[in-house]
């Protein structure tokens, strides 16, 4: 308990330490956004029927990947999950990840894409929204996006509030895009549920809290780096409706977007697997460390396992959980989670396997700063230079906000 009270402490420490502004600290946003992090977690975490939920929310997911392997099989046949036409060479010999596990983004996003056009998304969108206005005294637009980034990615969220980000300040423009890198999507929330469902029950269910809990750990920490200076304006904000026709319109439109997703996924993994690959290659080249070769992962995880260790890993197995961390940070979380599944039993106790899984949640990583960039100056030109400028600031921001998050459930579990 000391331990992970220390890491909260010490990494809202470095927040501040790197700010802007360290004069411009404000206690009572510090204070409030602490709060409200632990009573979401206990409330997800501790109060009675919490697990009722976590248990229906995986309910949902297998519901999900059942019915996209259903898909998956009628169109790829064994490619897809179908039955194999000849003897298998073991578990996992005809899984194919571009066709067994990516295809749910499809069907997430079509669903999605329906629930936003039926006005249900948006209530709970809206809800969220005016908790963050109410508890941290953000604006409308800052909540709303900061609200929405808990369901949809890091620039559908900003595209909600896209007329206010050329009048924001610098602050509100940064805890907008720490919003989008300390949380997941959920088109990509339910692939990485079924991926760690193997090593941890209730996954899909930790995932979800975990994206919450972030939601105002984002804000406390944008602030502190670099702390708005213009009064909240715009108290509350209404999100915007679908422009979808119907409901056949709304599922062909996500259906479309969930193609591109899914097609930028997949060229990512192959492009960032095998630049890791030739730089691993290179830094092999270097004398052996301990008997074994340098890797990037090696070396990420030297540099990692104190903040690891801060969030409440023992030490003994902070090496490893810090470069699943420098593996999210320099790569993306998706091969962050497929790593922290592969490994050897008790590489990680089930409380480190827990402590990670919050810790890996976020968008924070160069990839995405490359697509949040892309999108964000695409939708306000006018703050290009700001946005860059920002660019790295967010990618630190959101990666302190998921171990904030991590440190406080390792500590109410």
């Amino acid at each position: 308990m000391v331990q992970a009270i220390l890491g909260i402490v010490a990494l809202t420490a470095l927040a501040w330490v790197i700010s802007e502004d360290r004069r411009a600290f404000r206690i009572k946003m510090v204070l409030g956004a602490l709060v409200l992090q632990f009573l979401l977690a206990l409330l997800f975490l501790r109060v009675p029927g919490s697990k009722q939920v976590f248990s229906g929310i995986n309910h949902l997911v297998e519901a999900l990947q059942q019915a996209t392997t259903a898909g998956t099989s009628f169109v790829f046949g064994y490619l897809g999950g179908g039955p194999s036409p000849f003897a298998s060479g073991g578990t996992g010999s005809t899984f194919i990840l571009a066709f067994n596990a990516l295809p749910l983004v499809l069907v997430v996003s079509a669903v999605s894409a329906l629930l936003y056009y039926w006005r249900v998304l948006p209530a709970i969108v809206s809800a969220f929204a005016w908790a963050l206005n109410r508890t941290l005294g953000v604006s409308g637009p800052v909540g709303l996006s900061t609200a929405a980034n808990i369901f949809v990615g890091m620039v559908e969220a900003p595209l909600l509030i896209r007329p206010y980000l050329t009048r924001m300040d610098r602050g509100d423009l940064f805890l907008v895009m720490t919003g989008g890198m300390a949380t997941i999507a959920g088109t990509v929330l339910v692939l990485y549920a079924a991926m760690l469902a193997p090593i941890m029950s209730d996954a899909a269910g930790h995932l979800v809290t975990a994206s919450v809990i972030s939601a105002p750990a984002a804000i406390m920490v944008a602030a502190l780096m670099v702390p708005p200076t213009a009064r909240p304006q715009d108290s509350m904000m209404v999100v915007p409706r679908s422009e979808a026709e119907n409901s056949m319109d709304a599922l062909t439109r996500g259906t479309t977007n969930g193609i591109a997703l899914l097609l930028n996924i997949i060229a990512m993994l192959i492009v960032l697997v095998a630049l890791v690959t030739l730089l691993n290659a290179a830094i092999g080249l270097l004398p052996d460390v301990n008997g074994a070769p340098l890797t990037l992962q090696r070396m990420a995880g030297w540099a990692l396992s104190p903040v690891a260790w801060l969030m409440g890993i023992p030490w003994t197995e902070a090496q490893t959980a810090g470069g699943l961390l420098g593996t999210k940070v320099i790569l993306n979380e998706l091969l962050a989670y497929a790593e922290m599944a592969a490994l050897p039993n008790g590489a990680l106790s089930p409380h480190s396997e827990l402590i990670m899984t919050y810790a890996l949640c976020g968008f924070a990583n160069f990839g995405s700063l490359g697509i949040m960039i892309g999108g964000m100056a695409a939708m306000a030109p006018e703050r290009r230079s700001d946005i860059v400028g920002l660019g790295l600031k967010s990618i630190v921001a959101g990666t302190i906000a998921t171990c904030m998050t991590a440190a406080i459930a390792g500590l109410i579990v």
